[in-house]
């Protein structure tokens, strides 16, 4: 039974029987359409030439659109120039302005075939809801050329339309315009399934592209917690983010993308290892910076010296947090600094470097005086950035541990399992969590960490936290049991380096674990599938991106340049239309060619026997439960116990 009141408040937006039925009719009519097409991508890690190609082109389906309208009518290689010129449009463009003899033409011929296209596009959704999407300016003339209703005045009048548009030189401005708007409607929902951040070289053009997106929600990966965390103020995570950005040549990012001011670190370095090569802290130099590019030499000492304060601040973590039980990973106090050597599991390593300036053996935890100061210059940085402030709040706004939609699980890393395949049940001195209460839980501490009052207990160990959930044995979004950072800076053994991983990523593999976990969220194991990021897939070593019988993918396939030597493409996205489910096997962007067709290999997995319509999707769900709604106010207004007006 719907509340009186809640029917008298409703009654406010539809206050008559005429409008309760006319929004009944759309809504019923659009329950009726086809479900739209979802993408899932996964650790875009910094990699923005080549996350915005796979956005652009709709990983592939832009393409395959073009050849099922013009297969038999055009060439392969207009097929090309058109599937460019919808991901490219201003710079392919400017490449056919070349030939202005035909240019007026081309252009004629060319929004004939866009406006195909965007019928096509457009074809799963309502009027209303494209109308949405249209731009301003073109908005009546486009609405007009994708509505032709097939009497036998419209193709005389849309030719007049078209024409005019060339006249009047407006072509290049409404080529864009339908090129962006393709773009748009092939893509209903986008989710980032987590590691936005790290490695590649922009990813704050990543969040400025999510942002423009019309309905995207991301699933935290342990590299966007780092960011979060150093926003929030932790040193810990202000230590790492600048580690690994200069340590993958991100120089662009830190310092034009977010503008953190990197020359107190510089001057710092410069003098502090004045005399050490530093060869040991060389940086992987897999993109080249065009705004700020630093000297390699000085690149190095500037990595050493905040390698070396890391492990100091998370050293002093990790003793003001026993309840982390991490104290194993404390390795500057096992280092003797007389022999050269560090203590590691019971046994003696020599150190690859040994000059240590601003270590005193004393007290190795302890920071210098100008590491204190530096630490809080980049702070500051870090806290005055406003575009950082941004797409940090974006991450919170649309962001969360996990998410369930439409018969899917998301979420980045793992759900931690015991040795036997049970939930494991975490405790940090605030009572045990484990399973979905567990991530849940989480998702409340990081909040707490970036919006609980200041100078709170609860702000300040939640912001300490966001560190553990970086790197910690038990953080779901990390999965193993340690970071060999350390060993691998200063330990030649690589039988150090080993980090195993959660139990997790064996069980996955098993139906009965996916079955368990859906379960667990709430979802019917026999309807259902878990999308996973977080691990490479192994491709060209056999390994596949389908675990658990079907149940579970994992669509990390190395977008990332530091990871496509082991997986040997560039990435994969998981789409799920009304039809069917699929992986899009990318492959890696050539370098120096943004604009290249570049289509991937498209693997349907999973056909589904009945096409799936928004009745059946979570939002369906919604828009039933409006439907009762205005049911309920149509019998108010029929019986009288709700006045017309």
């Amino acid at each position: 039974m719907i509340d009186e009141r809640y029917l008298k408040l409703l009654s406010k937006d539809y206050p008559n029987a005429q409008a309760v039925a006319a929004e009944m009719i759309n809504l019923k009519a659009i329950m009726s359409l086809p479900k739209g097409t979802e993408y899932f991508f996964s650790d875009l890690h910094g990699e923005h030439q080549a996350f915005l190609y796979q956005l652009k082109s709709a990983s592939g389906v832009v393409r395959k659109k073009i050849d099922e309208l013009f297969e038999q009518s055009i060439s392969e290689g207009e097929r090309t120039a058109l599937a460019k010129l919808i991901y490219y449009p201003e710079t392919e463009l400017n490449a056919a302005k070349q030939n202005e003899g035909t240019f007026a033409d081309w252009c004629r011929i060319t929004i004939y075939r866009l406006v195909e296209v965007c019928k096509e596009a457009a074809s799963k959704y309502t009027r209303s809801k494209v109308r949405k999407k249209l731009p301003e300016n073109f908005a009546y003339i486009i609405d007009e050329l994708l509505h032709a209703d097939g009497a036998s005045n419209k193709p005389h009048y849309h030719s007049e339309i078209i024409k005019t548009i060339v006249e009047t030189q407006m072509s290049e401005e409404f080529i864009t315009a339908l090129c962006y708007l393709i773009q748009q409607l092939l893509i209903d929902k986008l989710h980032i399934i987590g590691d936005i951040f790290d490695r590649g070289p922009r990813a704050d053009a990543i969040m400025d592209a999510l942002i423009q997106c019309h309905d995207v929600d991301i699933q935290w990966g342990n590299h966007d917690i780092s960011w979060m965390g150093a926003a929030a103020g932790n040193w810990a995570c202000i230590a790492n983010v600048i580690r690994l950005g200069v340590s993958y040549n991100n120089f662009d990012l830190l310092e034009d993308g977010y503008g953190i001011n990197l020359r107190a670190l510089s001057v710092f370095a410069e003098h502090t290892y004045r005399d050490d090569p530093c060869e040991v802290f060389i940086p992987h130099i897999l993109d080249e910076n065009q705004y700020d590019p630093v000297d390699i030499p000085l690149a190095a000492k500037m990595h050493k010296a905040m390698a070396v304060i890391q492990f100091k601040v998370e050293g002093q973590l990790i003793r003001m947090h026993p309840e982390y039980r991490m104290d194993d990973r404390i390795l500057l106090d096992k280092i003797d600094f007389d022999k050269g050597t560090v203590r590691f599991g019971g046994q003696d390593y020599p150190l690859l470097d040994t000059r240590f300036p601003t270590v005193d053996p004393k007290d190795p935890l302890k920071l210098t005086h100008a590491e204190t100061e530096l630490m809080k210059t980049i702070a500051a940085s870090f806290r005055h950035s406003e575009r950082l402030e941004k797409h940090i709040r974006f991450l919170y706004s649309h962001g969360s541990m996990y998410l369930r939609i439409n018969s899917n699980l998301l979420y980045h890393g793992c759900i931690p399992l015991t040795a036997d395949g049970r939930f494991d049940a975490v405790d940090f001195g605030t009572g045990s969590h484990s399973g979905r209460e567990y991530l849940e839980h989480l998702d409340g501490v990081v909040r707490s960490a970036y919006f609980a009052p200041y100078g709170t207990p609860e702000r300040s160990d939640s912001r300490d936290f966001m560190w553990y959930l970086w790197c910690g044995a038990k953080s779901p979004l990390f999965g193993k049991t340690k970071l060999a950072a350390f060993e691998r800076y200063f330990i030649a053994d690589k039988a150090t380096h080993r980090e195993e991983m959660n139990p997790y990523y064996t069980y996955m593999e098993h139906r009965e674990t996916c079955e368990m976990i859906l379960r667990e969220f709430g979802l019917n194991p026999t309807a259902s599938h878990i999308i996973n990021g977080h691990v490479p897939v192994r491709l060209k070593e056999g390994e596949s991106p389908v675990k658990g019988d079907g149940l579970l993918f994992m669509i990390d396939g190395g977008i990332s340049k530091a990871y496509q030597s082991q997986t040997g493409i560039g990435g994969y996205t998981f789409i799920a239309n009304s039809r069917y489910l699929a992986l899009a096997e990318h492959k890696p962007l050539k370098a120096g060619c943004n604009t290249c067709e570049n289509s991937p290999k498209v693997m349907v997995v999973e056909a589904i026997k009945q096409r799936v319509t928004v009745a059946d999707t979570d939002n369906g769900a919604e828009l039933s439960a409006q439907i009762e709604e205005l049911s309920a106010l149509l019998s108010a207004y029929r019986s009288g116990a709700i006045k017309e007006k």
